[in-house]
């Protein structure tokens, strides 16, 4: 079974599309997408003209084929991110290992830091947690101590949940995991993207037809490009959060644009 819905989850992304992955059908979920929270380190890091972001998670961090690291979702978000942010420096690093759960990842994670040295970590977790049946104990612990870490480096972080199937919705009991998630980023102060939510919106809208499976990947293209648009707007509308609220003004400094 657990082979079965590797196998499905894997496809869903190599979708029907009812409408083109312009702006505009990006945003008919935008309103799923909030900063909640403030990012000071992300905001200082905008004032310097150089922004650093990891992005740790699994296979649906990636994309098949030669160009697939180039189409996927965190060189969207970087792409986004330059024009948005013009004049500044954007670098996004992927660590991202199929079927690794928040325990595996969080063992990885000071060694990622010291490497890295991101002004923000972007966590994608919960689908094979979820897939696994792992603890949901040891699925919170696992979070709450990767949040240490970051945290304890100076970096910001962004929680992003779970994939949206139709195919797979009744095969993966996904709710615990979701709500533990939402728990600990609400506990712990930290944006979550609500991967989930938003690509059920495109499916619900037809948007994106998340349930035919074709063999094009150019569709899967299109939602990736879609999530780093969006997952840009959430990092951008953090940073300006910190600058609204003047939070931690000795690291954050001025910014010499506006962030739009």
């Amino acid at each position: 079974m657990k082979a079965l819905v590797f196998g499905v989850l894997g496809a869903v992304l190599l979708a029907g599309v009812t409408s083109a992955a312009d702006e505009s059908a990006c945003l008919v979920a935008a309103h799923l997408v909030h900063a909640d929270f403030p990012l000071p380190r992300v905001a200082a890091a905008i004032g310097r003209n150089q922004l650093t972001i990891t992005v740790l998670g699994s296979a649906s961090s990636m994309l098949p084929g030669a160009d697939g690291a180039a189409k996927a979702y965190p060189a969207r978000l970087e792409d986004a991110l330059r024009k948005r942010l013009e004049g500044t420096s954007v670098k996004v690093i992927v660590h991202a290992k199929p079927r690794d759960t928040v325990g595996e990842m969080e063992k990885t994670l000071e060694k990622v830091m010291v490497d890295d040295k991101p002004d923000l970590v972007v966590w994608q977790a919960g689908t094979v947690d979820a897939m696994m049946g792992v603890d949901l104990d040891a699925f919170r612990s696992g979070l709450d101590d990767g949040l240490d870490t970051i945290q304890a480096a100076k970096s910001d972080a962004v929680l992003m949940n779970m994939q949206y199937s139709p195919r797979t919705d009744s095969m993966i009991a996904l709710a615990s995991y979701v709500e533990s998630m939402r728990f600990v980023a609400l506990q712990r102060e930290v944006p979550l993207f609500d991967r989930l939510a938003v690509m059920k919106n495109w499916n619900e809208m037809g948007i994106f037809d998340l349930y035919s499976p074709t063999k094009k990947i150019d569709i899967a293209e299109k939602v990736h490009d879609c999530l780093g648009r969006l997952l840009a707007r959430l990092v951008v509308d953090g940073a300006k959060l910190a600058h609204a609220n003047n939070i931690g003004s000795g690291d954050v400094g001025s910014t010499r644009k506006d962030l739009h």
